[in-house]
């Protein structure tokens, strides 16, 4: 099965893609951890800060290791050369703040997913036409679901999943939902820096749990 299936069964099936970075090794390891023991099979590592290529190779080998089953993609990815990079390293999946079309064409010469983020119907439109079939919808609060529920009719063959802002709340991930995306990114409101610097991976762990039966419910 290609990297692309993999990557858009896996985050359409757990409903939402948890993001992170932290500048300690240790630290991402153990978040990584936390979130697996939740039942996450897909996950994105974020590229910000020098730390983050290092980080990254040590999540890949703790995974290989330890966690079968589990999907680990780079986020931040800007230019084709980090794209290459993180490839190299293991990633299975790319995404981006905005729409880069080197990254875009490479990830469909390898057939990768590859989801880049969008914020208007023009870039939406650039990222369809150069063969993307998944949308982040970036700043998600920034959109909110009105927006997709205003564009959605205009892209019938495409997936969306907003990140940004995104909450933990039934209301929240409820309107997102029924405004139609297949999942929901979930970043600093999920894994927050003060759960980090507590080092408190058994939180993160509960609410990543408690999002999935949300989430779960909401699709019902």
């Amino acid at each position: 099965m290609s990297n692309l299936k993999n990557a858009t069964d896996a985050i359409i099936q757990q409903g939402m893609l948890p993001l992170y970075f932290n500048p300690d090794e240790i630290i991402s390891i153990e978040v990584l951890r936390a979130l697996y023991r939740a039942g996450i099979k897909a996950v994105e590592y974020t590229n910000r800060g020098e730390a983050a290529f290092r980080n990254f190779k040590a999540l890949i080998a703790i995974r290989d290791q330890e966690m079968p089953g589990l999907l680990i993609g780079i986020g931040t990815i800007k230019n084709l050369k980090s794209a290459q990079e993180y490839l190299g390293a293991g990633a299975d999946f790319m995404v981006s703040p905005g729409f880069v079309k080197e990254v875009a064409e490479y990830a469909a010469e390898k057939s990768m997913f590859y989801a880049p983020g969008c914020m208007t119907p023009t870039e939406i439109i650039a990222a369809e036409n150069a063969g993307v079939k998944f949308i982040k919808l970036f700043p998600g609060n920034m959109l909110g679901p009105e927006f997709l529920s205003g564009i959605k009719d205009i892209f019938p063959d495409l997936l969306f999943m907003p990140t940004g802002g995104v909450d933990t709340t039934k209301e929240n991930i409820e309107s997102w939902f029924k405004a139609g995306v297949c999942a929901v990114g979930m970043g600093s409101k999920l894994v927050s820096k003060k759960l980090m610097e507590q080092k408190d991976y058994a939180t993160i762990e509960a609410a990543t749990k408690a999002v999935l039966e949300t989430i779960k419910q909401v699709k019902r």
